[in-house]
């Protein structure tokens, strides 16, 4: 595992924001925005313009990656 989390730069809505996640979630985050076939500051712009305003960036990529795969896994069974 990668332990610390590592800021990663993004642009949302023209203006460039950073997100601090864990490498395995960056990775995961990149891959799921392959798949979808969407470019990954389009996807962080969807995830930031769903969440709360209690949750941060950071947090809700972290919450969609894992209901991403658990919705994966179910689908799988």
């Amino acid at each position: 595992m990668s332990g610390r989390p590592v800021k990663h730069s993004l642009t949302l809505h023209g203006h460039r924001t950073s997100v601090s996640l864990e490498a395995e979630f960056w990775q995961a985050f990149r891959d799921i925005a392959a798949e979808k076939g969407t470019p990954i500051n389009a996807l962080a712009a969807e995830i930031d313009a769903e969440r709360g305003v209690d949750s941060g960036l950071a947090s809700a990529i972290r919450v969609y990656v894992l209901k991403h795969l658990q919705s994966r896994d179910t689908s799988n069974v």
